[in-house]
């Protein structure tokens, strides 16, 4: 059985929209420039396409000196740096976790506040900023972006055409938000990896991916709809979670590529 890895993508700025790359850069908190940015409202709660669905609209890509990030509905433009010139810090949580980050600016903060139509800041994660994987699945101390919890998921191609075998309206990847997919196999073999190699790099699958309401909203309009959580519950759902895509840490860094070989060392 071959696989091998299909698509990488980075989402810089958490919940908005992603970039596919055909080569990145493995680092030690998951792949370089992936949501070290994020979006908070003004207790420094952390924003989501869970709420906010037109996070989806707005589309970042690389630049030389950052990131552009445009608003589909509108066009409307700001330019972010890929580190922020500021140096004021605030204390932001994500899930259980309360973190210090660097406030971007009041020019960011405004366009956010325009679209999103609520008081918010953008902020950034620094190097020096530690925050870790769950303890419950963490070997080495692993650390962890403004990622919900990992910093990597993987899913097969496989999976996916799976689905869309069940959908009336077929959904592309985009939904499900990986950094990694592959083709080759079978649909849900990720689910039975324990471990693989990837261009030198160990990962550990350590953790389904349990989907949330983000998978029914269509990252080209932001509308919302019962699928693809209607059906994957009636085939992909343990105890009141519904499984898709599997979350996993890693051992070592360097450049991955699409066409690479995954070299699965141990199964489940």
């Amino acid at each position: 059985m071959e696989y091998r890895l299909s698509e990488i993508y980075i989402y810089p700025f958490k919940s908005l929209g992603g970039i596919s790359l055909k080569r990145a850069e493995a680092t030690d908190r998951g792949l370089k420039y992936d949501r070290r940015f994020m979006l908070v409202d003004g207790q420094g709660n952390f924003l989501t396409q869970r709420k906010f669905p037109v996070m989806a609209l707005i589309k970042p890509e690389i630049t030389d000196e950052g990131f552009r990030l445009r608003y589909s509905k509108d066009n409307r433009i700001i330019e972010i740096p890929f580190r922020p010139e500021s140096d004021v810090r605030a204390k932001v949580k994500i899930w259980d976790d309360e973190v210090e980050a660097l406030l971007v600016s009041e020019e960011a903060d405004k366009w956010f506040e325009e679209i999103l139509k609520i008081k918010c800041r953008l902020v950034f994660m620094e190097d020096d900023v530690k925050r870790y994987a769950d303890k419950k699945y963490a070997l080495n101390n692993e650390l962890v972006s403004f990622a919900d919890g990992f910093p990597f998921l993987i899913i097969g191609e496989e999976s996916l055409k799976d689905l869309n075998s069940r959908l009336n309206v077929k959904i592309p990847m985009n939904r499900f938000r990986p950094n990694l997919v592959f083709k080759g196999g079978r649909p849900f073999d990720e689910d039975k990896w324990e471990s693989f190699v990837l261009n030198g790099i160990k990962f550990r699958v350590v953790k389904p991916c349990a989907r949330c309401v983000i998978t029914t909203v269509d990252q080209t309009n932001a509308r919302k709809s019962e699928e693809p959580l209607k059906t994957l519950s009636l085939y992909r759902k343990e105890g009141n979670k519904i499984l898709f895509g599997q979350n996993l840490l890693h051992e070592g860094a360097g450049l991955i590529e699409t066409d690479s070989l995954i070299t699965v060392t141990q199964w489940k």
